[in-house]
C-alpha cells in the first residue's frame, strides 16, 4: 500500500512592536521614562521588577545601585523593586558560564517572577545576552527591558533580538530570539566609558551604512575627526542612526529570527566570530569586526566585487576612527598547517544551520550576498592587511 498522510496547516501570525527610547540620567526620580513603560495598566496592581546591574558599570558609576533604588523607591505606588538592584558579571568571558544563567534563574523562581513581571538589565552587550538569555527561557518568556550603556549596545546588538551565550568553545551557540519589551538608550552612561569602548560601537555604525546607506557612511566619513575625539552630539546622532537602520532590517527583511542563511547584519562578522575565541576573547567584538570588515573589503575587491576605491575609502575610515585593521592571529595555523582562521567560514556555514551565506559589498551602501569564498584570496587580503597595518603604524 502507498504511504498515505494526512495534515491540518495554519499560518501562525504575530505582530511585534519594537521600540527604542533615546533619554539621558534614567534613574533621576524625575526622568519617567521607565517608570511609565513598567507601569501596570491596571491602577491596583504594582509591576514587580528584578533588576541586573553589569558590575563592569561600578568603575564609571559607583552610585548606580543607590540610584536605582532611590528612583524605584520614589516610584513604589506602581512599582515593586522584589530586591536591591543585583550585579551581573559582564564582558565576554561572562557568557562562556553556564552557571550564571542558574544563578539567574534562581533569583526568578526565589521572588516568584512571572511572565507579567519585568526584568531590567542595565549593562553592555554581554550582560545584555546573558540575562535576556535568562529571561527569555524562564516561564518561556519573563518581560524584559534592555538599557544598554555602551556604543556598541546602544546601536546594534542591545536593540536587536538576540540572546545568547557561548558553549563548545563557539560564540552564541547556545541563544533565543526574543523582542524585548522596550530597550532605552541612555546617552548619560556614554561620558564614564573608557575610549575603546566608546569606539567599539563605531564599526557596526560604518558596517550598517556599507551594506544599506550610502549617505550615513559618507556622514561618518565627514565625521571621522568629531568621532576619533569623541564628540558627545556626533556621537549620539552616529548611535541613533545606526540603531534605527538595525530596526529598519529587523522589522522589513522579512526574516527578523533569521529562519535563513542570509544575515547581512552579519557582514564582516565571520572572522570576527573566529578571531574572538582564538583570542581567548581579549580581542573585543568592535575591534574583532573592525577587522573582519576590512579583510572583507579587501577581498571584494580583489575578486572584482568591488572598486579598489571604495575598498581604499573603507579601511581610510576605519584607521581614522582608530581601529586597528590587523591582528597576528589571522596567520595563526592549526596542527596540521593550515589557516585558524579560514576554519571560521565552515563554522559560520553551520552557525546559519544550512548552506553558507556570506554578505559582502558590491558599492557602499549595497550588501550582496555569495554562497562561498575562495580561501587564498582571503588570506591574500590578510597579508594586505598586515602590510597596511605596519605602514600605519609607521607615519
Amino acid at each position: 500500500m502507498p504511504n498515505t498522510y494526512s495534515s491540518i496547516r495554519r499560518n501562525v501570525r504575530l505582530d511585534f512592536a519594537h521600540e527604542v527610547f533615546f533619554t539621558r540620567d534614567s534613574f533621576v526620580p524625575e526622568n519617567s521614562t521607565l517608570s511609565d513603560l513598567l507601569k501596570n495598566k491596571q491602577a491596583d496592581k504594582r509591576t514587580k521588577v528584578l533588576v541586573y546591574l553589569d558590575e563592569g558599570l561600578l568603575d564609571g558609576n559607583p552610585n548606580l545601585q543607590d540610584l536605582v533604588s532611590t528612583y524605584f523607591k520614589a516610584h513604589s505606588k506602581n512599582l515593586n523593586l522584589v530586591c536591591p538592584p543585583a550585579f551581573v558579571r559582564g564582558g565576554e568571558e561572562a557568557k562562556n558560564e553556564w552557571g550564571l544563567v542558574e544563578s539567574i534563574w534562581s533569583d526568578l523562581n526565589q521572588y516568584g517572577m512571572c511572565r507579567h513581571s519585568y526584568i531590567l538589565v542595565v549593562g553592555g552587550g554581554a550582560a545584555l545576552d546573558l540575562v535576556g538569555f535568562a529571561a527569555s527561557t524562564a516561564h518561556r518568556g519573563v518581560r524584559l527591558v534592555r538599557l544598554p550603556t555602551t556604543t556598541l549596545s546602544q546601536g546594534d546588538g542591545g536593540v536587536g533580538v538576540k540572546n545568547g551565550i557561548n558553549f563548545f568553545g563557539k560564540k552564541n551557540w547556545v541563544g533565543s530570539f526574543t523582542v524585548p519589551d522596550a530597550v532605552i538608550n541612555d546617552f548619560s552612561f556614554l561620558r564614564t566609558l573608557p575610549d575603546k569602548q566608546k569606539r567599539a560601537g563605531f564599526v557596526e555604525a560604518v558596517k550598517v551604512a556599507l551594506i544599506r546607506d550610502r549617505a550615513f557612511f559618507e556622514w561618518i566619513e565627514e565625521r571621522a575627526d568629531e568621532l576619533a575625539r569623541f564628540t558627545p552630539h556626533a556621537m549620539e546622532q552616529l548611535i541613533r542612526r545606526s540603531a534605527a537602520l538595525h530596526l529598519d532590517h529587523i522589522a522589513g527583511s522579512g526574516d527578523p529570527f533569521e529562519r535563513g542563511s542570509a544575515r547581512p547584519l552579519d557582514f564582516g562578522h565571520w572572522i570576527a566570530h573566529k578571531l574572538e575565541p582564538m583570542s581567548e576573547f581579549r580581542v573585543g567584538h568592535g575591534d574583532a569586526v573592525a577587522v573582519g570588515l576590512a579583510a572583507d573589503v579587501l577581498y571584494c575587491a580583489r575578486v572584482g566585487l568591488l572598486k579598489k576605491q571604495a575598498a581604499e575609502r573603507v579601511i581610510a575610515l576605519l584607521q581614522a576612527l582608530g581601529f586597528e585593521i590587523y591582528h597576528p592571529l589571522l596567520h595563526a595555523q592549526n596542527k596540521n598547517g593550515k589557516s585558524t582562521i579560514l576554519e571560521g567560514l565552515e563554522e559560520f556555514r553551520e552557525h546559519l544551520g544550512g548552506q553558507l551565506t556570506i554578505t559582502l559589498i558590491q558599492a557602499l551602501g549595497q550588501g550582496v550576498e555569495v554562497h562561498q569564498m575562495d580561501g587564498e584570496e582571503v588570506l591574500q587580503s590578510i597579508d594586505d592587511l598586515r602590510t597596511r597595518s605596519l605602514a600605519h603604524s609607521q607615519t
